[in-house]
């Protein structure tokens, strides 16, 4: 054997097939006898034409072995790696973090049944449109009743002094203090008429300030809103939990969980019978249930907004919906108008907004 084959050989006992002790050995003999028939010219069997056959044959015999022990050992590496992700099985899913406070959301009601999805980009589409004819800033916030999905938000509004709106979870508070589920007169008051007065005797009832804030916070946690109702006057005469910043989403958020609760069914139905000279905006959509609240700023520009209950007529199913305007002029007259373009928007286009049904 040449001084090139020997060194071949020794290379190739860095290799896993090398380590086996047989084989190792009978591949050192080889070695050494060759070579002692080298030194003596003695001619033996395996020199000559066959001894480069016989080589190559080893060599062959070599590579196989190599390949073998190299399966065998990818084979064991997936083996251990397959433990983690067993074949065929699922996937845990994650559940999602609340992003908003440490109240952890209320999951859907049982008898809930979400909507199917919509078409959120055309829905995007045409809201810009409408938005490019009104001359102020709005925003609105929609979500599929009952269901506990993500309510949509679109515009530049999304934030403020909840004005009115804060009657109807200050009545549920009360209302669920009452013997009978009965609204009193200062509950309808409050909300068909939306009477200030009305709502200040409710929320004394509740105890002091920082009691009755605390109860109203309870029955919006309870439905999943991390909102902190406002238990000071803070901009006098104006009452304090008028000045509660109420987001549209998390209103929507309520909203859709009350739509559900058979508990505030005296409510809903109160907002079901508005007075006349308030139903604008969402008042122009047939059978709605809502509620609006409204007033100025420090400088006297008004914000408008509203939220309820839009019900599909073909299908029955409900769309919460909360909308919001500050007017370019400031005026409430203009902030009403705006809010009446929305609502004859929102009737126009019924059949693509997310909405759910409660379980009957």
């Amino acid at each position: 054997m040449s001084g090139h084959q020997l060194a071949l050989l020794k290379v190739q006992c860095h290799v896993p097939l090398c380590r086996y002790p047989g084989l190792r050995e009978a591949v050192t003999a080889r070695v050494r006898h060759t070579r002692a028939g080298a030194h003596t010219g003695r001619r033996r069997r395996d020199v000559g034409p066959r001894g480069p056959r016989n080589f190559g044959v080893l060599v062959w015999v070599i590579f196989g072995v190599v390949v073998v022990v190299a399966v065998i050992a990818a084979v064991k590496v997936s083996g251990i790696a397959s433990d983690h992700h067993p074949a065929g099985a699922a996937e845990t899913p994650v559940k999602p973090i609340p992003t908003q406070g440490s109240t952890p959301q209320v999951p859907p009601q049982a008898g809930s049944v979400p909507s199917t999805g919509p078409d959120i980009a055309a829905l995007r589409d045409a809201f810009a449109q409408l938005q490019s004819r009104i001359a102020g800033t709005i925003g609105i916030a929609i979500a599929p009743a009952g269901s506990g999905a993500s309510p949509i938000a679109m515009g530049q509004w999304m934030i403020g002094p909840a004005w009115s709106t804060i009657k109807v979870p200050l009545v549920t508070a009360a209302l669920r203090d009452e013997d009978s589920p009965a609204p009193t007169d200062e509950m309808r008051a409050a909300i068909t008429g939306s009477d200030n007065a009305a709502a200040e005797s409710i929320w004394d009832g509740l105890g002091d300030p920082v009691t009755a804030a605390h109860r109203v916070e309870q029955v919006l946690i309870e439905a999943g809103d991390p909102t902190t109702v406002q238990s000071q006057r803070v901009r006098p005469p104006f009452t304090a939990f008028g000045q509660t910043h109420w987001s549209l989403v998390d209103q929507t958020r309520f909203a859709a969980f009350a739509a559900c609760d058979e508990r505030d069914k005296p409510v809903r139905t109160l907002m079901g019978e508005i007075q006349q000279d308030q139903r604008w905006g969402l008042g122009v959509i047939p059978n709605t249930e809502f509620k609006g609240g409204w007033g100025p700023n420090e400088a006297g520009n008004y914000l408008v907004r509203q939220f309820g209950f839009v019900t599909n007529p073909s299908s029955g199913a409900v769309s919460i919906v909360a909308v919001a305007v500050e007017p370019a002029s400031g005026s409430f007259a203009d902030g009403t108008a705006d809010l009446t373009k929305m609502g004859n928007w929102l009737n126009e286009h019924i059949a693509m907004l997310p909405a759910g049904q409660c379980g009957r």
